[in-house]
């Protein structure tokens, strides 16, 4: 398997002009995020990524994990790596001082996960929750359990699951049955839950548990669900860890990928109950968990940037170094780059990865700047921008990365069917991505109800404002006119398609559901081209100040190659949302079956 390298010049390049990272550092409270800082960070980061936890990726696919009594002993040198991975402090970039966190941006941590991702994702995974349940805990809780949970967690000493999901209840909540009794000043839990990525390990000394659950009195449905911090060991007033609380991992999933994971049925309460403690309000857990789930969301569309770019290093090295047939125009035998379906190939991986990243990271940028600004109507202007992008970047970026760890197989062959090489890893591993953390159908629903039909498609706009100057500057500059019209007509596509999702929705109850995954692919595939042209811009820029040529003339034919090649797709997720729900919905339930049936 191809060794990770971290691709800090484009991250770097990223953070300056997709998240507007001189910007952030201007605001109260992100001063020490100053180039220096964050070029230090990247290049430390990056050693951990490709010297520790990449080695791993393979070693953990081919181990997994399996139940020893309550206990999952995690693949060799896993839990070495975790410790370095605390030692290091990786996990407290973006939080509050008051609880040992650095106070730096939300986006400078990004590039920091993509790595961790991309190097491992199956490792990756465990401090990605964790980092969810501290912003669970610090926006929800109380005091008292901020100051018990919270230091712990963003040293690493501890690490944070979610637990939603009942064999009963996937992506629907109301059909939660988890129960939970008040007992002075702590409840009782019962119940079990599935699919709970890290559940049960041996890589830290305690595992906090967020769970949803039922009071006795709670009304029906996702109005009496309660979020609760139940810990895997007690802990006692002084900090220190106590009695096993009755809570255990009863069973293993097998899975597809993301074999050294574990994803845990987990049994709460078979004895006396186990102790958990309230976040927030009785009956408005949902809201507190929400508060994880949006920011597992973008993480999650990360780690499909993250694949995509492990998949892209692999696939390159292999076309660099597989001999075959003479390409056209020359001779003699040599690497299968020369060949123009691969170089096909490998600049679509190459231009959808780098525009996913790109659009990530300015959706964290948005999050950063609705919290740390002091003027009152930026804050609302980026917390709209945000809301807005997240299901697009969690929804676009994981869906895409199917496409590109799949052409990652197809550059190798027949060797890519194989094992042994490793691009079938990355395939499989990529494949959760549209599942898990709301599917991609939520997320499409999402954009379409509360992001575009619930707002009458003013956060919508407002984005789309913004693709307009970008294409006005580019007609301006000269050298992009060709990516300009192609910029322009996406977006125009895009603009009548949320025209007719507004007005059709008026007429046709399921006209939202029928179009929502081409709405969301429409805007993702739009929003790539926005996102790879404006570095197109940047990296013009900065070949006229000298900078370095090979990257940034690869930057922009990256964005050439995109508007050429991947943005036309707009207009065909256009024309599918054009024709509405009549084709969507025309066949009955029995005529879905009707070739097994006279």
């Amino acid at each position: 398997m191809a060794d990770y390298k971290a691709p800090l010049k484009d991250m770097s390049f990223a953070l300056r002009h997709n998240a507007r990272m001189e910007q952030l550092a201007q605001l109260p409270g992100f001063e020490e995020a100053t180039d220096d800082m964050v070029s230090a960070i990247l290049e430390e980061a990056g050693k951990v990524a490709n010297g520790i936890l990449s080695p791993l990726n393979e070693v953990g696919d081919n181990t997994g994990v399996k139940l020893v009594g309550d206990e999952v002993p995690t693949p060799e040198g896993f839990k070495e790596a975790y410790q370095q991975f605390s030692e290091g402090a990786w996990g407290s970039l973006q939080f509050d001082p008051e609880f040992g966190g650095q106070g730096l941006p939300y986006s400078l941590s990004i590039p920091v996960m993509e790595m961790w991702q991309s190097a491992n994702m199956a490792w990756g995974l465990c401090p990605l929750l964790s980092q969810g349940a501290v912003e669970a805990i610090f926006h929800n809780a109380s005091d008292e359990l901020k100051a018990q949970y919270l230091p712990q967690l963003i040293s690493g000493e501890w690490t944070g699951t979610m637990n939603l999901t009942e064999p009963q209840a996937g992506s629907d909540l109301a059909a939660i049955r988890s129960k939970a009794e008040r007992e002075g000043d702590h409840y009782r839990i019962k119940g079990q839950k599935i699919f709970i990525t890290w559940g049960e390990h041996d890589m830290a000394e305690n595992i906090v548990h967020l769970v949803l659950a039922r009071l006795p009195d709670a009304p029906p449905g996702v109005r009496g669900i309660s979020l609760f911090v139940v810990p895997k060991f007690m802990v006692n007033e002084d900090g220190s860890l106590g009695e096993r609380n009755d809570v255990k991992c009863v069973s293993l999933e097998h899975k597809l990928g993301i074999h050294a994971s574990p994803t845990c049925v987990m049994a709460f309460g078979d004895d006396e109950g186990a102790i958990g403690y309230l976040v927030g309000e009785e009956n408005k857990g949902l809201a507190c968990m929400f508060t994880m789930m949006n920011n597992a969301r973008l993480a999650v569309g990360l780690q499909g940037v993250a694949i995509s770019e492990r998949a892209y290093q692999h696939a390159l090295e292999y076309a660099h170094d597989r001999v075959q047939s003479p390409a056209v125009g020359t001779k003699e035998a040599g690497p299968i780059i020369r060949h123009a379906d691969v170089r096909r190939m490998l600049l679509t991986m190459k231009s959808i990865t780098e525009a996913g990243r790109a659009l990530a990271y300015d959706a964290c940028a948005s999050l950063d700047f609705a919290h740390n600004s002091v003027d009152a109507e930026t804050k609302a202007k980026e917390s709209a921008r945000a809301a807005y992008l997240t299901p697009i970047v969690k929804g676009w970026c994981t869906e895409v990365a199917q496409e590109v760890t799949s052409l990652g197989v197809q550059i190798h062959g027949g060797m890519g069917f194989i094992e042994e090489t490793g691009a079938a890893q990355h395939y499989r591993d990529a494949r959760i991505l549209p599942i898990y953390e709301g599917t991609n159908a939520i997320q499409a629903l999402d954009l379409v109800g509360r992001k575009t039909l619930f707002d009458r498609g003013e956060a919508g706009a407002a984005v789309q404002a913004e693709i307009a100057e970008l294409v006005s500057a580019l007609e301006a500059q000269g050298e992009f006119a060709t990516e300009a019209a192609a910029l322009k007509t996406a977006l125009e596509q895009a603009q009548t398609a949320q025209t007719q999702l507004l007005e059709g929705a008026a007429d046709d109850a399921l006209m939202p559901g029928s179009v929502a995954y081409n709405y969301l692919m429409l805007m993702g595939t739009l929003c790539g081209g926005w996102q790879l042209l404006r570095s197109a811009l940047a990296a013009q820029q900065e070949l006229v100040n000298g900078g370095d040529e090979t990257f940034l003339n690869a930057k922009i034919l990256s964005a050439r190659f995109y508007a050429a090649q991947v943005l036309p797709r707009a207009a065909s997720f256009a024309q599918m949302v054009a024709a509405g729900s009549e084709s969507v919905m025309a066949m009955s339930d029995e005529q879905l079956a009707s070739a097994w049936f006279s």
